[in-house]
């Protein structure tokens, strides 16, 4: 239900707001693959993040989710005119998820504790979120190529990305219909699930349509390194979580690593030949 309504709201009003913005929207075809598409990355990915916090705490989510860099560059890499892999890049993504996990490394220990609820699904957690993972960047990369070969279908990232979400919801709005447990509703959770709705999907998503349409994919997955940072920053500002030389030491790590990657993807680009 949570995805159902996120999803469709944000891709609803995306939609809308590009018709009235006068953008392209693809035909039928372009328009069921690219659907097909948002399901796999979105529909896989969000959905076993959500699922997998049913047996794991969100801070050892956290922590298994920064695989994915390395899952976004070894697809991209296996796939036809994919982005080689380069040393540098890997070792800046290496140096990226220590400061992740550096900077959530209490929250994980608590995870493992004796009386941590969710310890008999660390496994099964992690397996999800592999599968999601695995989802996430394939369905990227594949929107990507689409969009770079079907240079007549090709719609603006913002609109295919719109077009992920309105399918993902839709296609989540079946499976809760099926499922027929009742949704409880209080003022807190449609304030969550606003929250998530504009900024996680509408922005957020459409953000990183625009990017992994423009940017280099290696740089583009280091995303999920910056999560950590922005969470912890809104815990400070918010609710005076702590904020101190633990976490001003992880970012100090993570935009070092970022910036190794920015730095050898660079290269990759100045070494290739122009076309």
């Amino acid at each position: 239900m949570l995805m159902f309504v996120r999803y469709t709201a944000s891709g609803v009003l995306l939609l809308i707001g590009a018709r009235w913005k006068g953008a392209h929207v693809p035909g039928p075809r372009a328009f069921s693959i690219t659907a097909f598409y948002g399901v796999v990355t979105i529909g896989v990915g969000t959905g076993a993040v959500a699922y997998s916090e049913l047996w794991i705490a969100s801070g050892l989510t956290a922590l298994f989710v920064t695989t994915q860099p390395f899952w976004m560059v070894g697809i991209d890499a296996m796939t036809p005119r994919g982005e080689r892999l380069h040393l540098p890049a890997l070792g800046g993504m290496l140096v990226g998820l220590a400061g992740v996990g550096f900077l959530i490394a209490p929250s994980v220990k608590g995870a493992f504790s004796a009386d941590a609820r969710n310890h008999a699904g660390v496994l099964a957690g992690f397996l999800v979120l592999q599968l999601g993972q695995a989802c996430w960047s394939g369905g990227s990369i594949a929107q990507r190529r689409f969009s770079s070969a079907a240079s007549g279908l090709r719609a603006h990232p913002i609109v295919s990305g719109a077009i992920h979400q309105l399918a993902t919801g839709l296609a989540f709005g079946i499976v809760a219909a099926l499922d027929g447990q009742p949704a409880t509703w209080n003022f807190r959770g449609i304030a969550a699930l606003a929250y998530l709705t504009v900024f996680g999907s509408a922005l957020g998503y459409s953000a990183y349509s625009l990017a992994i349409d423009r940017l280099p994919v290696a740089l583009v997955s280091l995303y999920t390194y910056i999560n950590p940072i922005v969470a912890v920053a809104l815990g400070w500002l918010f609710y005076r979580e702590p904020f101190g030389w633990r976490e001003t030491a992880a970012m100090l790590i993570i935009f070092a690593g970022v910036a190794i990657v920015r730095q050898a993807s660079r290269s990759g680009r100045e070494a290739a030949p122009s076309e």
